[in-house]
């Protein structure tokens, strides 16, 4: 079984702004994470994506906008020697759409990356900046790890066996 790292992407690999980035053009990567993701995956981990974006049923941006962000940070990783192996995003939000499985603290996202990845949920982490991400990793068997608004992530790379 393979094993992964899920990160969570506002204020952990890309600039938190304290609310929704809803502009392509405030978009901006956390370069500082390079060197520790390419450690990662060279000890054998695969990089996944996991992130609420509420602001899409907020209606304050689009999926069209989303996938320009993601695709943009797909391919500056992969310039720096970092594959993405899949995103995954809850596009709802509570006030707008009602409950769902996938916005975290639930665990919808990670269970599926599981799914699909075939992963060992206990060698796999989740490295976000809200308690609720911590919450998700849990509930989805998986190691979870809080780290601090931006904070660089070879800080905590100790945390990951």
């Amino acid at each position: 079984m393979q094993k992964a790292v899920f990160l969570d992407r506002d204020g952990v690999i890309n600039k938190e702004l304290g609310d929704y980035v809803c502009k392509f053009e405030d978009f901006e990567i956390l370069t500082h994470n390079y060197e520790a993701l390419r450690e990662l995956q060279n000890r054998g981990y695969l990089i996944l994506v996991a992130t609420n974006q509420g602001g899409i049923a907020k209606g304050w941006y689009t999926e069209e906008t989303l996938k320009k962000m993601h695709d943009h940070l797909s391919a500056d990783y992969l310039a720096n020697g970092i594959k993405i192996s899949g995103f995954y995003y809850c596009p709802h939000h509570p006030d707008f759409t009602g409950d769902c499985n996938c916005r975290k603290p639930k665990p919808g996202m990670l269970l599926k990356g599981i799914k699909d990845h075939n992963l060992d949920a206990k060698a796999s982490y989740f490295i976000g900046d809200k308690f609720t991400d911590v919450e998700a990793a849990v509930a989805a068997g998986i190691n979870g790890i809080k780290v601090e608004i931006d904070q660089p992530l070879g800080e905590i790379l100790h945390l990951i066996k």
